[in-house]
């Protein structure tokens, strides 16, 4: 798999060139199983167009066997990938579409709110995948956005400093556990700083529109004075020396692949309700190579595509497609691909959140 990995580290891409003789490059490839006859044309304009960038914030690492397994169904098509934070990927795309660059055909991120932003914006173009009978119609919007995966968030916690009959199983008992236990857990808590992570305060955002007794849970965790984060790695990180007890609201795929390596993690998806989240993919107004773009997310969403997902940490949207983990219906709280998440990238909206939520931690840093 290296011999055909290069790194491009100023532009902060991968490359995966073609792996096969130019002959087969050449090669038509098949059509996919149900797909209508006029496809064949995406696919040779594809092949003529030879690339696809993707602009994301999926770990590198999880999307390498993803394209593999795309370039063995396309061989003659390089996928330049690069993997970015959330926040950098939104100010990068907008930046270059402006000055009319050369920017992703692809843009997928967690940054729910984010990605809706831009494809209400303009920035993204219409595209009726093959493949959308086969999605929750919650996960598709305009024609433009889709839900790729469907990733819970949930706690993160370090097995040696919290026993099993202590692991908090809804957000009540994590509150109740931070109230009793506050002395032992003082800094011992982290979650994602929303002034500074765009899923964090999407997430957080989340549980105050769930519930009001919100507020009481973030005030129970400012009084431990608790970390503040901008990555799930570094939570998951923290968790797994024991330099933290738990982490509250990190992207589950990622917590649950850690936990396979690492026998000192824990994970929980609270019962009461577990947020559920997706990385949304649209394909760029501006985009040029547009059929190669549609190839790779109809791969995406396709069960092919969806199967290389649920191996390799990012939970598939589809429920056709077997995963490790599900969610009973009544725990699951998908977020839903739309424009109601426009609402929290309001500016004054997030001003008077940010200040709410400063105030909280100001009056747990009183607190003895």
């Amino acid at each position: 798999m290296r011999s055909f990995i290069t790194v491009l580290a100023l532009a902060a891409m991968v490359a995966f060139p073609a792996m096969t003789a130019p002959a087969e490059a050449r090669r038509p490839a098949e059509r996919p199983a149900g797909y209508p006859r006029s496809y064949d044309s995406v696919i040779a304009d594809a092949q003529a167009e030879g690339t696809v960038r993707i602009y994301a914030n999926a770990d590198k690492a999880e999307m390498v066997p993803v394209v593999a397994a795309f370039r063995r169904l396309y061989p003659g098509i390089q996928v330049l990938y690069a993997d970015l934070g959330s926040a950098e990927l939104y100010r990068r795309y907008t930046a270059e579409t402006r000055a009319k660059q050369y920017s992703a055909d692809i843009v997928w991120s967690s940054a729910m709110d984010q990605q809706v932003k831009l494809i209400n914006d303009g920035y993204a173009q219409q595209y009726a995948s093959p493949e959308k009978p086969a999605l929750p119609a919650a996960a598709v919007w305009k024609n433009m956005g889709f839900g790729v995966t469907a990733e819970p968030i949930g706690v993160v916690y370090n097995k040696k400093l919290v026993p099993a009959a202590l692991v908090p199983q809804s957000h009540q008992q994590l509150e109740q556990l931070l109230r009793k236990r506050r002395t032992a857990f003082m800094g011992k808590i982290a979650t994602f700083d929303p002034a500074r992570s765009n899923v964090g305060y999407l997430y957080l955002s989340q549980d105050f529109q769930i519930t009001r007794d919100t507020r009481s849970l973030v005030e129970a965790m400012a009084a431990t004075r608790p970390v503040l984060m901008k990555h799930t790695e570094e939570m998951l990180q923290g968790v797994a020396s024991g330099k933290l007890a738990m982490a509250y609201n990190v992207i589950g795929s990622y917590a649950l692949e850690r936990a396979r390596r690492d026998p000192n993690i824990g994970v929980v998806f609270p019962r009461d309700y577990t947020i559920v989240t997706s990385r949304i993919a649209f394909i760029s107004r501006e985009a040029r190579h547009p059929a190669a773009a549609r190839l790779f997310l109809d791969f995406l969403l396709s069960r092919a595509g969806q199967a290389q997902l649920a191996r390799h940490s990012l939970w598939p949207v589809r429920t056709d497609v077997p995963a490790s983990h599900r969610l009973p219906a009544g725990q699951a709280r998908p977020v839903r691909v739309g424009p109601q998440l426009l609402v929290n990238l309001d500016r004054l909206t997030r001003e008077r959140f940010l200040r709410d939520w400063n105030a909280i931690l100001a009056s747990g840093q009183k607190t003895r």
